[in-house]
Formats: C-alpha cells, sequence, structure tokens
C-alpha cells in the first residue's frame, strides 16, 4: 500500500459493525467510518461530543455480515449555560452595525464554560473575518457565534463554506437592536449541517435587549 493512503486510513479508519457484540463507542478524538448492515455511518469524537450519523446506504438488498448502527448524539459537556448567549449578545449590540464573533468554550478538566472574543481582521454591515482566538489547555470549541448586525439571523453560502471542516454549533444573531433579536442554530460536523429547529427559549430570553429599572 501506498504510504500516504496507509496514513490517510490510519488518521480515518473504517470499522465493521459487530453483529452479535457491541460497538465500542470512539473515545478519543478522531473520526471513523461505520460499515453497518444499514449502511455507511460517521462517527465523531470530541471531548465535548461524541455523533454518529448515516452518510450513505446501499443501492441493492446484498447481505452483508455487519450489525445495524444507529444514529446517536451524546452532548459530554452537558447544556450550555444561557447567559454566555446573553454575554455574546452584548457584544453583538456594541459592534453594531457590523458584524462580530465569539466562541463559547469548553474546559474538558475544569467541565467550565466560557466567551472568548475572536481576533477580527476585518468586519462591516455584512462581512466578517476573523483568526480563530487562542484558547487555554483543555478548552476546545463548542459554539462559533457571529452577528448579523441590522439584518435576519441565517447560514449564508458563505458560511456553509466556512463550517465545512469543523465539528461545533454554529450560532447567529441577527436584527441586534431589537427588544427580542432573530436567532439561528445549527449543529456542523465534517460537511453535516444540522438546523436546530426551535432555538433552546432561554437563549431567547438572555438574548433580550435587558429593560432598566
Amino acid at each position: 500500500m501506498h504510504p500516504m493512503d496507509l496514513t490517510l486510513q490510519q488518521s480515518f479508519p473504517s470499522v465493521m459493525v459487530p453483529r452479535f457484540g457491541e460497538l465500542v463507542p470512539l473515545e478519543a478524538t478522531g473520526e471513523r467510518l461505520l460499515i453497518a448492515a444499514n449502511g455507511v455511518f460517521l462517527e465523531v469524537s470530541r471531548p465535548w461530543l461524541r455523533l454518529v450519523r448515516r452518510v450513505g446506504q446501499f443501492d441493492v438488498k446484498t447481505a452483508v455480515p455487519y450489525g445495524v448502527a444507529d444514529e446517536t448524539t451524546d452532548l459530554r459537556c452537558g447544556k450550555l449555560p444561557a447567559h454566555l448567549i446573553g454575554e455574546f449578545a452584548e457584544m453583538a449590540r456594541s459592534a453594531m452595525p457590523n458584524e462580530t464573533g465569539g466562541w463559547i468554550v469548553w474546559n474538558s478538566t475544569t467541565c467550565a464554560f466560557r466567551l472568548v472574543a475572536v481576533t477580527i481582521l476585518s468586519h462591516g454591515r455584512g462581512h466578517l473575518q476573523y483568526d480563530r482566538p487562542a484558547l487555554a489547555d483543555g478548552e476546545v470549541l463548542v459554539v462559533d457565534c457571529h452577528s448579523h448586525g441590522n439584518y435576519p439571523a441565517y447560514f449564508s453560502s458563505t458560511d456553509n463554506d466556512d463550517d465545512q471542516h469543523d465539528v461545533k454549533f454554529a450560532f447567529v444573531m441577527g436584527n441586534c437592536l431589537a427588544a427580542t433579536p432573530s436567532l439561528c442554530l445549527r449543529l456542523c460536523a465534517k460537511g453535516i449541517f444540522e438546523a436546530v429547529d426551535r432555538v433552546p427559549g432561554d437563549w431567547y430570553a438572555a438574548a433580550r435587549v435587558q429593560e432598566v429599572v
């Protein structure tokens, strides 16, 4: 086998799903393909997430000696604190009318979340370019946040290109000066984009403009 092929296959192996035994979940950070009786599945493992999704199905009913795989989502980091969405909302309003961005990260050692500002290279009313922020030891990206200024929240073709290779939640806040901004959220996993139909209600509550009493 060509050395480059060997390196690629070691970094992204294929595993046959056992028919009678149990598939041991991938614990270390990485990805692998699961070949199962009901299709081909992508398994992704990060300190904060383990995800299995079907990425292909068989065109013919050929009998294969493998077991069945199930799609699953294990959010290892637990629920994200809504107050960090409120912190980002304040950041987005302060940047108006320009777009801005931030990362919500999780520390796999302390299990603490925090919001980190990105290093902005260029931004305006309809664009944002930034460098990924430096993270502390044990910290990993969970939610990649950016704002749309006065425009509604949505995912653009540029966002699709930017998110193609990441494993994260992507979050957009639009209509940033409205009493209740527009929000959209999706899960990104190596080219898989899954829209979250209902953004959590406490995220909306945290993003609202707080009235001064």
